[in-house]
C-alpha cells in the first residue's frame, strides 16, 4: 500500500459534525428554584468559659448589641444551649470556624454547632 497523498495547504479541512444551534448544544434545564436550607448556630455550655466571653463572641462574630448577646448567654447558661441566629449553610459553617478558632486562640473549649432548622 502506498502512503496517502498530502493536500495541498490551500485545501478546506470539513468539520467532523455539523454544529448544531449555531454551535451550542440543547441542554435541559431545571428550572424549579427552592429556599436554601437554612441552619442554626448553637452555643453550647461548659464550665469554662467565661460568660464575657460568650458576650464578647456574640457581639464579634454575630453582630449582636450587648443586650441581645447577654440574653442569648443567659439562656446558654441557664439552659444549656440556646440559638444565635439563623443563616445559609456557608455562613453558618463560616460563624461556627471563627468562633472557635477565636476561642481555641483564647484557651477557651467553647462548643459551637450548625443544625439544619
Amino acid at each position: 500500500m502506498s502512503p496517502p497523498t498530502p493536500m495541498p495547504p490551500d485545501t478546506p479541512v470539513p468539520p467532523a459534525e455539523p454544529p448544531d444551534h449555531d454551535g451550542w448544544s440543547e441542554v435541559d434545564v431545571d428550572t424549579k428554584v427552592g429556599v436554601p436550607r437554612r441552619f442554626k448556630v448553637i452555643f453550647h455550655n461548659d464550665d469554662y468559659t467565661t460568660m464575657e466571653f460568650v458576650v464578647d463572641c456574640l457581639m464579634s462574630f454575630f453582630n449582636k448589641s450587648v443586650t441581645e448577646a447577654n440574653y442569648i448567654m443567659l439562656a446558654v447558661h441557664k439552659k444549656g444551649s440556646a440559638v444565635a441566629g439563623v443563616y445559609t449553610r456557608d455562613v453558618a459553617e463560616t460563624k461556627v470556624a471563627n468562633t472557635m478558632a477565636y476561642a481555641r486562640e483564647n484557651g477557651m473549649p467553647l462548643l459551637l454547632t450548625a443544625e439544619a432548622e
